[in-house]
């Protein structure tokens, strides 16, 4: 492998990973917050990538500003979700009939969109779809930038709002130990429902990213549901960080392999990694005490 080769390999692994953390995230909050495991969240991403998509198509919006109408409208229906279904499910059966639940949700959504728009592959084109520039012998295209760009502004922004205020200290003190935050006085229900609309809000943010270079179409959320999986798993349940340390990871890993095994089989690198935490550290590489300090 040359030199040149490899460098470009190392920069598509960074950005891919970077996108990936801001996929990932939703899924982590959803299952440190409820013990929610949110099937649904692929194809909530491609929604808001068939909404990107309508609303540059249909009205000249670009993608990017389409976010000040899709953000808010994923956050409500989040809150919306949670308390309306989530919160009726039984606590001791909440993971298991959850699974269910947001799959058919899932299908929901795909044959709602399959209606709306048929199965036919959609893009978006922009004026900067092309474009590329050079970086130390590295072709680095410019969607790829700005959707690292959007995922690193939106992970600080998410770090910062669990850090440093008020909320984001009780929904912390939800995700370490839920029984124990209510006898301090925090309201779990109403936290569990911002967190469940702050998942979907990241939805929102990262099918946005994605339709800046992908190809969209109904049932694309299932080639995504099995690698976010095994990022959170590999990640650590319910770790943010565990979860960004892990799509950097495999995205380099992914990358990497894409030389030798081509793009298809490059992909099973996720599902290699899945089989070997689950076999040799159920709990994740980077969870633990990692979750505990965020």
């Amino acid at each position: 492998m040359s030199g040149a080769l490899l460098l470009q390999s190392l920069v598509l692994g960074v950005l891919l990973g970077g996108l990936y953390a801001l996929l990932a995230a939703g899924l982590t909050l959803y299952f440190g917050v409820m013990r929610v495991v949110m099937i649904a969240h692929s194809a909530f991403l491609i929604l808001a990538a068939y909404l990107a998509w309508f609303f540059t198509t249909r009205t000249g919006l670009d993608p990017l500003l389409s976010l000040v109408i899709t953000v808010p409208l994923f956050f409500g229906l989040g809150v919306m979700m949670q308390r309306l279904l989530i919160s009726r499910l039984r606590p001791a059966t909440l993971t298991m009939m959850s699974v269910l639940l947001t799959f058919s949700i899932a299908l929901l959504i795909e044959g709602t969109l399959g209606f709306a728009f048929t199965g036919t592959h959609r893009r978006i084109r922009l004026p900067y779809s092309g474009a590329h520039f050079e970086l130390f012998g590295a072709s680095i295209a410019v969607v790829k930038l700005i959707a690292f760009g959007l995922a690193a502004v939106s992970l600080a922004g998410l770090f910062v709002l669990l850090k440093m205020t008020r909320f984001g200290q009780a929904l912390r003190a939800t995700i370490q130990h839920r029984d124990a935050a209510q006898l301090v006085g925090i309201n779990t229900d109403r936290v569990a429902g911002y967190g469940f609309g702050l998942g979907l809000a990241t939805a929102a943010i990262g099918g946005t990213a994605l339709s800046l270079d992908s190809t969209i179409y109904p049932s694309l959320h299932w080639h995504w549901i099995g690698p976010l999986m095994a990022i959170i798993v590999v990640g650590g349940l319910g770790s943010i960080p565990g979860a960004a340390i892990a799509a950097m990871a495999l995205g380099l890993g992914q990358s990497l392999l894409q030389i030798p095994l081509g793009t298809t089989w490059a992909q099973t690198f996720f599902y290699i990694a899945l089989f070997a935490t689950l076999m040799l550290r159920p709990q994740g590489f980077f969870g633990g005490r990692l979750a505990q300090r965020f």
